[in-house]
């Protein structure tokens, strides 16, 4: 039963949980190499997820984004001297606790600046589960139809987005149990790796989608 009072990651994830009910997965896709790639918006958004407000993360918005296209773009000018794109080499990726509700599985999955210089996140990260060999664990997880915002990483600072699916013993997909979530940074090509803790996902068959929404500041774990 979901919870009276939604957290503040769930209500931002609301358009996810909906898109999930609607959406089939093709079939296979349990094969091949990995290639999380992540990138800025490729889509205008149909309508926008209100962004939770996190105290002390270390990362804001910078400036409103309006959708642009898949191609990789520069970060925009900031008034903070240096402050450019974040790179793979800066940043650690984490998952946070799961926030289940209304049969969905919901990750924060976090972007944190480990570098001593601020840095710049806009748009989605690339995803994959893989498995011990490194194998891709099902399709890449489907972006929501969000417009992003470029976010400013101060040192120390995170910034994260929504991973979502069907829980799998309601909706019968086929699953696997990955040995790791590849994440990459927005227009980034280098994946950080995870340790997968979380169990089962779904890799094939009826409600088996995962999707991904893009980066928000914060810090939820």
């Amino acid at each position: 039963m979901a919870s009276p009072s939604p957290s503040p990651y769930r209500a931002a994830l609301v358009v996810a949980a909906s898109a999930l009910g609607l959406l089939t997965a093709c079939g296979g896709g349990d094969g091949g190499t990995a290639t999380a790639t992540g990138s800025a918006a490729d889509t205008p958004a149909a309508s926008a997820s209100p962004a939770p407000t996190a105290a002390s993360s270390g990362a804001s918005t910078e400036v409103p984004a309006s959708a642009e296209s898949s191609e990789a773009s520069p970060a925009a000018p900031s008034s903070s001297p240096g402050a450019t794109r974040c790179r793979t080499s800066e940043l650690r990726a984490s998952v946070g606790r799961n926030d289940p509700g209304a049969g969905q599985e919901n990750h924060p999955v976090l972007l944190t600046n480990t570098s001593s210089r601020t840095c710049t996140l806009y748009g989605y990260p690339g995803a994959a589960f893989v498995d011990a060999a490194g194998q891709q664990l099902g399709p890449d997880p489907r972006r929501q139809r969000e417009t992003p915002a470029r976010i400013r990483l101060a040192p120390g600072g995170s910034a994260w987005a929504g991973l979502s699916y069907a829980n799998p013993e309601i909706s019968g997909a086929r699953t696997a149990t990955p040995a790791a979530l590849l994440v990459t940074p927005p227009d980034e090509r280098e994946p950080l790796r995870v340790r997968w803790t979380a169990g089962e996902v779904p890799v094939g068959g009826n409600e088996s989608t995962v999707t991904v929404t893009v980066l928000r500041a914060g810090n939820l774990t």
